[in-house]
């Protein structure tokens, strides 16, 4: 996975996966998450990031909190990684 990804992209890449908050996964979860949905759209972030509009249009009642999550879960996953660099 690109260490160069922003949260942003991070977050709508964990939007798309399959993964839910009421888990309540471990940083290592959502990374591997991640991971695994960027594999499944061939390594291709605008593949994945396509995904949010349609989710979005199919779950508009949910997706503001679920975006929410997705960045406090990314941030939380990610920062760690950012602060060992």
């Amino acid at each position: 996975m690109s260490t160069t990804m922003s949260v942003s992209e991070l977050a709508q890449i964990l939007f798309t996966s399959p993964l839910q908050a009421s888990a309540a996964p471990t940083a290592e979860q959502v990374r591997m998450a991640v991971a695994a949905r960027l594999a499944e759209c061939g390594d291709d972030c605008g593949t994945c990031l396509a995904r949010v509009a349609q989710e979005a249009g199919d779950h508009p009642e949910a997706y503001a909190a679920r975006m929410r999550w997705a960045l406090d879960a990314v941030h939380a996953a990610f920062y760690d990684l950012a602060v060992a660099a």
